[in-house]
């Protein structure tokens, strides 16, 4: 049951890489809801989130973050965040603070202001910086392009967040809400298990492994007993990434599984059976199918 008088709006949060996007969303909808890892480029498709403030609802858009695409999936997942800040009713670019202003910086920031129908420029990891330096940051930025509004946060502390979310609400238009006001995202179970999974991979294998690697639930069996059975396939391109994968006696792997399946049951609110196994599949990122999954464009 939504109140009465309701107010709702697509909000699309968008940057470069590692700008703390996903932090943020999280951050906005209260739990965990999109990966977050220190590898670039680690959200893949666009994650919504639900959040409530007061009698708005503001579905957050979680993109990839924006870089100099070459290979499909890349030139997909830019796409994916570009084709999110159309769409929406208010963008929140993220700058990372600590990076400070450089010339990627710069043409995102004018071309977003340029795309978006509100924009909102939102200062992150300032608990990083100094007073003095965030000031001439600001100054900075201030000559590159107008944004409607400026706020300075730690989306890893939850410093500002509730002033920006408030803000976001007062932007947003009379209207139904879009999702029931218990739901926070709009992802599959399936997908939430293979994202999950592929968050302890990257975060247990740290640099060794490059960005080419894929997680996918291909069985999910819920038992007498509520408890959920569940098989997943992490693909890689080759056989030395999938001895990586596998690690010393199968050590690595059995700390992926072990990580994931905990952070399931919590999120699942049952008891989960997790079976991983590692295949190599050379070309899974020019498979159409793996991006219909994700929900990006194949020919772009």
């Amino acid at each position: 049951m939504t109140p009465d008088n309701t107010k709702c709006g697509l909000v699309s949060i968008i940057g470069l890489p590692n700008a703390g996007k996903s932090t943020l969303l999280n951050n906005f909808v209260g739990e965990k809801i999109s990966i977050v890892t220190h590898k670039v480029q680690t959200t893949r498709s666009r994650v919504r989130g639900v959040s409530i403030v007061g009698n708005t609802q503001i579905v957050y858009i979680d993109t990839p973050g924006i870089f100099k695409a070459k290979r499909r999936l890349e030139r997909s997942m830019v796409d994916a965040a570009w084709s999110s800040v159309k769409d929406a009713d208010a963008v929140v670019a993220v700058i990372d603070a600590y990076r400070g202003v450089d010339d990627k910086v710069k043409t995102l920031l004018v071309e977003v202001n340029e795309r978006a129908h509100e924009a909102i420029l939102v200062l992150n990891k300032v608990d990083k910086v100094k007073r003095e330096f965030l000031l001439s940051l600001t100054n900075d930025l201030s000559r590159i392009t107008k944004y409607e509004a400026v706020f300075m946060v730690s989306a890893s502390k939850g410093d500002g967040i509730e002033d920006l979310q408030n803000y976001i609400a007062s932007l947003m238009s009379p209207g139904p809400w879009l999702y029931p006001g218990d739901q926070l995202s709009d992802l599959p179970q399936r997908l939430v298990a293979s994202e999950t999974t592929r968050e302890k991979a990257y975060l247990f294998l740290h640099q060794e492994l490059p960005y080419s690697l894929s997680v996918f639930t291909e069985e999910w069996k819920v038992l007498r007993d509520k408890s959920v059975r569940m098989r997943q396939v992490i693909y890689v391109e080759r056989d030395t990434q999938k001895a990586i994968v596998l690690g010393k006696s199968g050590e690595t792997i059995k700390k992926i599984r072990m990580s994931s399946q905990k952070e399931m049951i919590d999120i699942f609110d049952t008891e989960v059976h997790l079976f991983i196994e590692v295949k190599v599949r050379k070309n899974w990122v020019n498979d159409p199918r793996v991006y219909e999954e994700w929900g990006l464009k194949f020919d772009i």
